[in-house]
Formats: C-alpha cells, sequence, structure tokens
C-alpha cells in the first residue's frame, strides 16, 4: 500500500527542513513525498532540489504559481500515484519515524483513519494545545467540530467519488471536505489513538479574530452548500467547549511536572 503525503508550499524555506527530515526518516518504504511550491522567492525552491536525490525516486515536486493553499493540495493529489493520501504542511512534521507505518497498519480495511495533533511555539517549543479527535462524533460538525484534518488520510479514490477541496472556501476548505467525506457519504473513517503531528501555531486558521469570523461564515456556507440545518448559535456553542478542554489540558500539564 503506497502512501502519497502532500506537501503545499510558499516560501517555507525556513521550516521545510523540518517537514522533508520528517519525512524522510519514515521506517515505512512505500511512501512518496508530493511537494507543491506557488513559485517561492525564497530558498524553497533550492532545499527541494538539495534533498531530491535524499528519496531515491520517491519525490515528485512542481513550483508554479497556484490559486493558494487548497488548490496546491488539490493540485497535489492528481499528481499523488498512492493508494492513500494525506496533507503535511511545510511548517509541520511527523511525531516519529512510525507514523506512516502506524497509518498503513491502521487504515487496512478501512476507508480513512484520523488522531490527535499538537500545537507548539516555534519561538519556545512549548506545547500550547494538544487537539484530540477522539471525542469526535460526525453530528458534531455541525456545531463546528471536526477531526484534526493534519492527521486525516483517506483512500485517494474518495476524491473522484465525493470531490476535492473547493477553493471557494479561502480558510475551511478543509472542514467542508471533510463534511463531505465524513458527515454527508458517511465513509468508513476511525479514530486512532495517537500524535500524529507536530503543528507550528500561527496557521491560516489559527490568527486572531477576523480569522475566526471567517470561518464562521465560510461554515455557515458549507451548511448550506450541503443542505445541512446549523445557524451562528450552533457554531458558537463550540467555543466555551474548546476553552473547557484547554482548560484541561493546561491543569493535567500542570499536574504532570509538579
Amino acid at each position: 500500500m503506497k502512501i502519497s503525503i502532500i506537501t503545499p508550499c510558499f516560501n517555507s524555506a525556513a521550516t521545510l527542513v523540518d517537514t522533508i527530515e520528517s519525512v524522510l526518516s519514515q521506517s515505512y518504504g512505500d511512501i512518496e513525498h508530493v511537494i507543491v511550491d506557488g513559485g517561492s522567492s525564497d530558498d524553497t525552491v533550492e532545499i527541494i532540489r538539495r534533498y531530491e536525490p535524499r528519496y531515491e525516486g520517491r519525490l515528485r515536486w512542481v513550483s508554479e504559481p497556484d490559486k493558494g493553499i487548497y488548490d496546491a493540495m488539490n493540485k497535489g493529489i492528481r499528481m499523488a500515484s498512492g493508494d492513500v493520501v494525506g496533507i503535511l504542511n511545510s511548517d509541520d512534521f511527523f511525531t516519529s519515524p512510525e507514523i506512516a507505518a502506524f497509518i498503513a497498519r491502521n487504515i487496512d480495511g478501512h476507508q480513512a483513519v484520523y488522531g490527535d495533533v499538537c500545537y507548539f511555539s516555534d519561538t519556545t517549543r512549548k506545547v500550547v494545545r494538544y487537539y484530540s479527535s477522539r471525542a469526535f462524533r460526525p453530528w458534531q460538525m455541525r456545531f463546528g467540530f471536526m477531526p484534526a484534518h493534519p492527521s486525516f488520510y483517506c483512500r485517494k479514490y474518495l476524491f473522484d467519488e465525493i470531490g476535492y477541496f473547493n477553493t471557494d472556501y479561502k480558510i475551511a476548505a478543509d472542514f467542508d471536505l471533510i463534511l463531505r467525506f465524513i458527515m454527508i457519504n458517511r465513509i468508513d473513517a476511525v479514530y486512532i489513538d495517537h500524535n500524529f503531528v507536530n503543528m507550528r501555531t500561527g496557521g491560516i486558521s489559527n490568527s486572531g479574530l477576523k480569522s475566526h469570523m471567517r470561518i464562521f461564515s465560510e461554515h455557515l456556507k458549507s451548511y448550506r452548500a450541503n443542505g445541512i440545518k446549523s445557524n451562528f448559535l450552533f457554531e458558537s456553542l463550540r467555543y466555551p467547549v474548546k476553552i473547557a478542554e484547554l482548560a484541561m489540558q493546561k491543569l493535567s500539564f500542570r499536574r504532570r511536572h509538579l
């Protein structure tokens, strides 16, 4: 079973090495790395070329203008030759060399798997949030909840059957895609109790009030497009839950380090 890891990037020279090294360190041999660069003006392409020989034919990449991160993801999925695909962004990296093997082992007999991710501060290297998908249920998407997208790996054929990332969304196309996959089409997706990816804070969906208002707007647009009944009030209910989760995580972290 080949796993294709898709990395969209643009001017990512400061972080891409960590991403590449984490892919190259994987113990599972049947993987390919698909890097889709949006025409960077920094050293991103030079880094890709420098690392290309180490992949020994398992790297596919392109550098050309695109229409944003979701367009780059779609392009990478179409380029991929794997049976299973997932996204590893250019400022993220796998938590261990066993992640690809772990995915291959657990997706056997299923259409998709998802797990947990960890956010950390790139300046202090401290964990700021642990995003667990353990409690997720498909009906919760009506309230804006979703499994951690960077941990979501699925059969490639699902994109041809259900659809790719909708590039009309600028910040919530991942939510819209998982809504269509998991809630609307009810694919066989299973939760795996494991931390897949370390993520630096500051991504496009984690930056300020304006970003959160855009998420609200795009979630509501996705609900309407997919015939799901929800509203602004339903969406708002997830924030008290998230605040409580963060408080519990901080309390648990302090107890472990007393």
